[in-house]
């Protein structure tokens, strides 16, 4: 479950712990647990509303309930097709 929430925070960039505990089903004390763990990793990051207003993504969300963020962001892989001559 640990990958899966820091995949579904690379994909979203954003969310507040409402929103990852729902989405989860899962206890938002709980959640706020595993979510620790990754923050300790670096991997994600707590939304500190009162120093930036939100997210770095220019968000609503921290103002209104906890929200965290991504350190690591998508990559779009384009395929490469090669063609035989």
């Amino acid at each position: 479950m640990l990958l899966d929430i820091k995949q579904y925070l690379i994909e979203r960039q954003h969310a507040s712990l409402r929103d990852i505990a729902l989405h989860f089903d899962t206890n938002p004390d709980a959640m706020r647990g595993m979510l620790e763990i990754w923050i300790n990793k670096g991997k994600i990051r707590k939304c500190d509303a009162a120093a930036c207003g939100g997210c770095s993504s220019g968000c609503e969300v921290a103002k209104q309930d906890e929200a965290y963020e991504s350190t690591e962001r998508r990559i779009q892989v384009t395929p490469v097709v090669f063609h035989s001559r």
